[in-house]
């Protein structure tokens, strides 16, 4: 009989995600206007925003920076005493600890740490449920957060780090999150290309992909969720109406099967609209999907081939002359 895999449930779901804009009224215009993310509040150093269907205030913290990037990552935890409990292992880890934040607008307090490679990473229980701030914000349907515009994405769904050591970053997400792979990229040289995790029944909420561009704590997109993949058809013409640098798809992902859409918002960082469709891992016991090097040069699920930038572009960009 095989063993379970399921993570420890002590982590709910991906929360947020901080990201750094060198030119914020610019994303900040892209991610309202445009993508159709919802302005819950501002302060002097952030904007905090979430989609339509997001039931905490705040899923996107674009926060002003001379650079791009990711600032932290949120989980929220399941509970006060699950919180506790992935902070005992964290701590117990070896890993960095920033320790205790009070938190900021959106959420309490966050007990803050940090992967081996620069990426910073916090959990917290208590959080700000969205409430319409004007009636034009509340949604038809009582059962929905808020009405939406733009893209209207529906909900904040993954993002994807760079790292120069996909198997010790694995190691990372399984100690500190109780993580578990779903599918992984296998190289021929014995490194992991790529991990997709879980901490849920979703396919993924975190993806780690190997660093080609020779740098540190890097993002390499951040991703919203919608109903469905219609919604990023319109999105490619709303996003080319807008002079909105279109940087790959609409497609299929053959990697968990996701339909993708990717551009760059104004300050460079890439984002992306996907759509799932029904598909969510039920099993306890499953097994992580193996891909392997020469599986993954074929493309795409329909044949399109990876460009380049995706392979090379991340936030911040590297000096090229190092």
């Amino acid at each position: 009989m095989s063993e379970p895999t399921n993570p420890s449930f002590d982590i709910a779901h991906l929360g947020h995600v901080e990201m750094f804009t060198d030119r914020f009224e610019d994303s900040l215009d892209f991610f309202t206007r445009v993508y159709g993310l919802k302005l819950s509040g501002k302060d002097e150093a952030s904007a905090y925003l979430r989609a339509w269907d997001d039931y905490e205030y705040c899923t996107l913290k674009l926060t002003r920076a001379t650079t791009t990037g990711v600032g932290h990552i949120g989980y929220r935890a399941a509970s006060p005493d699950a919180l506790q409990r992935r902070v005992a292992a964290i701590e117990a880890s070896g890993y960095a600890v920033h320790g205790w934040t009070d938190g900021d607008e959106s959420h309490g307090p966050a007990f803050r740490f940090e992967d081996p490679f620069g990426h910073i990473f916090e959990i917290y229980w208590e959080t700000r449920w969205y409430q319409p701030q004007q009636e034009a914000e509340r949604a038809a349907l009582k059962n929905t957060a808020s009405a939406f515009s733009g893209a209207a994405p529906r909900r904040l769904d993954h993002l994807n780090l760079l790292s120069s050591d996909v198997r010790e970053f694995r190691r990372f997400m399984e100690t500190c999150l109780g993580a578990r792979v779903t599918e992984m990229i296998q190289l021929d040289n014995g490194r992991l290309g790529g991990c997709w995790f879980t901490i849920n029944n979703k396919t993924y909420d975190l993806a780690c992909t190997e660093e080609h561009g020779g740098g540190n704590a890097r993002l390499h997109h951040v991703t919203y969720a919608t109903d469905q993949r219609e919604d990023i058809l319109r999105a490619a013409d709303i996003f080319l109406q807008n002079g909105v640098h279109i940087e790959t798809g609409p497609h299929k992902h053959a990697i968990q099967g996701t339909f993708f859409l990717y551009v760059w918002e104004p300050a460079g960082n890439r984002v992306e609209l996907a759509n799932a469709g029904a598909r969510l891992i039920l099993a306890p016991d499953w097994q992580p999907v193996v891909w392997t090097e020469t599986e993954r040069r074929k493309g795409q699920a329909w044949g399109l081939k990876t460009i380049e930038t995706f392979h090379t572009h991340g936030t911040p960009p590297v000096n090229k002359e190092h």
